[in-house]
């Protein structure tokens, strides 16, 4: 889309000698995109369907009497579907981020920019809102007609109608949101009894209104300033990388003719100049002067050229996903494929398939039960009947099951090194749970030790459950002290 005319203010100065100012500030003109149809379109809305089904509906799914996925941060569970996560676990969220970056460099390089244009939430909820905004203003010639229109009860009609819609949205969609955090179900009886908390108030309303901001009004700002993914794509771009390409050999000149013309008699290439593939894009850019980073590779270009093509009984494939070197060297849609197997795609694969079964097979011998040791600072060592040496700590046994579990506690690492008296105890489902323990050693093996601080270890037991459920044990370090 042409840029508007810089502002010129002419100045008249004390010697009558003309100024010139010129604003710098460019206004941003608002981008009406067409409404379009076709293979493209049909498979963005299929995601949108996809992606939003899952966002709305994974909070209202139970997994036996709790939340299937739920992020309880006030007691610090973390539970999705049969897992249950503790802060403690932060290294599997490491993991899937490493795993998420590398699925993006992988994309990007053998395809573009496919996240962006058909499953990045900026892009799904600028489609919905778009798709609202059309039912009730209509298509592209009548939202340009109504905004220059006066204010009227029509107008005020129709853009009443669509706010109410676009926050309706929004508001479900904060709500939602929060729905992870707080128990989905509790969460709508608070708010239809308007007794939330201040918290939850707060970010319903936020994130309801970033997504009416974002989605309804900022658009392709978004993905043009404020997302870095287009600033940074070119570093995983190369010249057979797949991308929104315009076949400028086949198109080139440009120009209007009649549908019976032969465009070769005419000396013009295929493209009508139509300008329709400006009209789709939702970013407001002409792909025909080539890949520019504001293209977030939707496709819709593609689509409406196709029709076109169509109409004129052209082939398609004026405008379609091909990559640089495959324009140049008229490179086979086999050749294209081949040139996938890269070495930057080989490596981004390997690593990616290296941390995501390393991450599966983290969770698949991931402990049942985690102990924290923690000494009582109060009583670091103690002198008890007999001349025994008794030091006290505490032990922070939690459950990853969702099933009740019983434990033994046991020491060793000194001579004669026992509990004070027998530890056995039941912890809950997903339940943490502390235990004082005191450890004791008889005066003849602390004299043979000597005085300070000895390396000992606990050893907690699982027993075995009724379910066949097998026994399981962890040992962990700390340190017992003889005193002088």
């Amino acid at each position: 889309m042409d840029s508007p005319p810089r502002k010129v203010i002419p100045l008249v100065a004390a010697d009558d000698a003309a100024i010139e100012m010129v604003s710098l500030y460019q206004a941003q003109q608002k981008i009406y995109s067409r409404a379009v149809s076709g293979w493209f379109a049909t498979w963005r809305w299929v995601l949108v369907w996809a992606t939003q089904l899952l966002f709305y509906g994974l909070p209202w799914l139970d997994w036996g009497s709790r939340q299937a996925v739920l992020f309880d941060l006030e007691s610090r569970r973390f539970y999705i579907l049969g897992l249950v996560l503790y802060p403690q676990d932060f290294i599997y969220l490491t993991g899937l981020l490493l795993i998420s970056a590398y699925a993006l460099f992988l994309f990007t390089a053998v395809a573009g920019r496919l996240w962006c244009g058909f499953a990045c939430p900026q892009t799904v909820y600028t489609e919905i809102f778009m798709w609202v905004e059309q039912k009730f203003e209509g298509d592209r010639a009548k939202r340009i007609k109504l905004d220059a229109a006066p204010w009227g009860p029509e107008k005020l009609l129709r853009k009443g109608g669509k706010q109410a819609a676009w926050i309706a949205i929004g508001l479900w969609t904060g709500f939602t949101f929060v729905g992870y955090f707080t128990p989905i179900k509790m969460l709508s009886q608070e708010v239809m009894s308007l007794g939330l908390g201040p918290w939850e108030w707060f970010w319903i309303l936020f994130y309801g209104f970033a997504t009416y901001g974002n989605a309804g009004y900022m658009r392709e700002q978004v993905c043009k300033y404020m997302c870095p993914y287009a600033r940074f794509q070119s570093a995983m771009f190369d010249k057979d990388t797949l991308i929104i390409s315009y076949d400028a050999e086949r198109g080139e000149p440009r120009g209007s003719r009649s549908k019976k013309a032969d465009p070769a008699a005419l000396g013009l290439g295929s493209c009508i100049d139509c300008t329709l593939c400006v009209q789709v894009c939702p970013t407001g850019i002409d792909i025909r002067k080539g890949l520019q980073y504001e293209c977030i590779g939707c496709a819709a270009c593609i689509d409406v050229c196709d029709s076109v093509m169509d109409k004129m009984s052209y082939p398609r494939g004026l405008i379609r996903y091909d990559t640089e070197n495959g324009l140049s060297q008229h490179l086979s849609r086999r050749e294209r494929l081949l040139r996938i197997f890269r070495p930057r795609v080989l490596i981004y694969g390997a690593v990616l398939l290296l941390i995501t079964a390393g991450l599966f097979t983290s969770l698949a011998l991931r402990a049942p039960f985690k102990v924290d040791v923690v000494r009582d600072r109060g009583a670091l060592a103690r002198l008890v009947d007999d001349g025994f040496i008794e030091n006290v700590y505490r032990l922070q046994i939690m459950n990853t099951t969702e099933a009740v579990q019983h434990y033994r506690i046991a020491a060793e690492g000194l001579p004669g090194l026992a509990t004070a008296q027998p530890v056995r105890l039941e912890v809950g489902p997903a339940e943490a749970r502390w235990v004082s323990v005191a450890l004791r050693v008889p005066p003849q093996s602390a004299a043979q030790a000597g005085s300070g601080a000895h390396e000992i270890r606990f050893g907690i037991e699982r027993e075995a459950g009724a379910a066949g459920q097998a026994a399981y044990a962890l040992s962990e370090k700390s340190t017992f002290v003889v005193p002088r």
